[in-house]
């Protein structure tokens, strides 16, 4: 008898742990995003877009997070071609390349609340898209990508905050490794 109820004890036990791991709160952010790319070596390229992450809480202060953006812009190209007659070389020509990145990453964050402030720090890991066109010829990659970052919490309204996100974003398209950084502002709906 005994036996029997110490298992079912510890079947309660681990009922409730396991209920206490499906996310009860949250919070989902939308807003403006801008990103300062590292496309080509020693080249830093302005690119905006979008930024929206759902955030599901396993802990008073552990989250699981899932991040998703979308930057796009241009960037000014130039290469070496053959100098015409009577000009001295180096001779260059440029283009310019429509770029749009999409990033999907997911991992934890670690938030606490003071007062109307919610500060928060994550590690977030991933896949990283990239899609470049020069003069109608299009290039993609897609890699593995990595941000570490965090922000604030602002609360405005009852389940309502304006948040404030800085990640230092690394992706490694064609071959190479790129360190970007991205700034994010929105709302963010908590529940």
């Amino acid at each position: 008898m005994l036996k029997i109820a110490a298992t079912g004890f510890i079947l309660c036990l681990l009922s409730t742990a396991g209920f206490a791991q499906v996310p009860t709160s949250g919070n989902i952010f939308f807003g403006y995003s801008y990103m300062s790319a590292d496309l080509v070596s020693g080249d830093r390229t302005s690119l905006n877009g979008w930024n929206g992450s759902l955030e599901g809480k396993v802990l008073p202060l552990l989250g699981v997070v899932a991040d998703f953006s979308g930057h796009y812009g241009s960037q000014g190209l130039s290469f070496p071609v053959v100098c015409p007659v009577g000009i001295l070389p180096p001779c260059f020509a440029t283009a310019s390349a429509d770029i749009s990145e999409h990033n999907f990453l997911f991992g934890p964050r670690l938030s606490f609340s003071v007062g109307k402030f919610r500060p928060f720090a994550h590690v977030l890991i991933g896949a990283g898209h990239i899609s470049e066109s020069v003069s109608g010829v299009s290039n993609s990659d897609t890699s593995f990508a990595y941000a570490l970052g965090g922000g604030l919490d602002y609360h405005l309204v009852r389940l309502v905050s304006w948040r404030v996100q800085a990640d230092a974003l690394q992706t490694r398209f064609f071959s190479s490794t790129q360190s970007n950084f991205r700034l994010s502002t929105g709302l963010a709906i908590h529940f």
